[in-house]
């Protein structure tokens, strides 16, 4: 038994756009079961990192602000078991995400990185991008415009020039795949896998998924996708994650296109609640076995 109380923090509201009370019910789930499991758990907002310390040597979390991220970032350099890792979480950020996934070669979209105070024309004509994806470079998506489809290098260049309005500095070029869309959910070293078509339903935060269209129902192999998430989650240093995967024409040569730290869930919040608890369990044993 984990004899130390654990501390959860949930996600700020500003950080769960369109997917407050999806956020909140899986992590409220996730709470539950490690109380079943004996556990004593001590809720937190997210803003409490910006105010105090908690004492807690056990956290799992679902923090995105910078400050709560770097406070937890020093909680983990002090010794303490962070679960996902401050340091996964912002590896999850765009930029860093497209930089990790490209050098340890998971699959994913030829991708620029470029300033938002630059004209990007002569680069997306050299890459040879015409319609792609523009996403802000220093975080995840809040707003509808932090991740925008354009179908033309101008279309590319205003949505750049609204980013350095905005105080953006970096954004990434995506450029956009053709295929099924399928949406995932995982939980690393468990067998907890779950990917559905969101054009099948109404799970999207901002409606982009009905770019590629209606899903046809391109046939692959499940197994091959859950293996290659888990390759990627392992370079984010990432427990709990989730993301978008383009299945092309071959179904074979799949292709990550985003992976987060911690999502919703909401499809399947109830089959994934136990795994999630039963990782940080396992972790906290594994890491710090002093406990049981």
């Amino acid at each position: 038994m984990i004899k130390k109380p654990i501390a959860g923090i949930w996600r700020g509201s500003r950080f769960s756009p369109n997917h407050v009370g999806n956020d909140a019910a899986i992590f409220s789930l996730t709470a539950k079961e490690l109380r079943k499991r004996g556990c004593i758990v001590n809720e937190y907002p997210e803003s409490v990192l910006k105010e105090t310390d908690i004492e807690e040597m056990f956290i799992f979390n679902m923090v995105r602000g910078s400050r709560p991220v770097a406070k937890l970032q020093q909680y983990e350099d002090e010794g303490r078991i962070v679960i996902n890792s401050a340091y996964g979480i912002n590896n999850c950020t765009r930029e860093n995400m497209t930089c990790l996934l490209l050098s340890n070669r998971i699959p994913y979209p030829r991708s620029l990185i470029v300033r938002t105070d630059t004209d990007p024309l002569p680069l997306l004509r050299e890459a040879s991008f015409h319609n792609c994806w523009i996403k802000r470079g220093d975080f995840h998506a809040i707003h509808r415009e932090d991740v925008t489809y354009v179908r033309n290098p101008g279309e590319a260049q205003s949505i750049l020039e609204e980013y350095a309005i905005r105080g953006i500095k970096n954004a990434v070029i995506n450029e956009h795949l053709t295929g099924d869309l399928v949406k995932f959910y995982g939980v690393k070293e468990t067998d907890f896998f779950y990917w559905f078509y969101p054009s099948c339903t109404q799970h999207s935060k901002f409606g982009l998924e009905q770019i590629n269209g209606a899903a046809r129902g391109i046939p692959f192999d499940p197994v091959a996708l859950q293996t290659l998430c888990n390759r990627a989650a392992g370079v984010l240093n990432i427990q709990v994650f989730g993301g978008d995967c383009i299945i092309p024409d071959d179904g074979s040569s799949l292709r990550i296109i985003d992976f987060n730290d911690w999502p919703s869930f909401a499809p399947c919040r109830n089959e994934a609640a136990p795994y999630i608890a039963g990782r940080i369990y396992s972790l906290i044993q594994q890491l710090c076995p002093i406990t049981i």
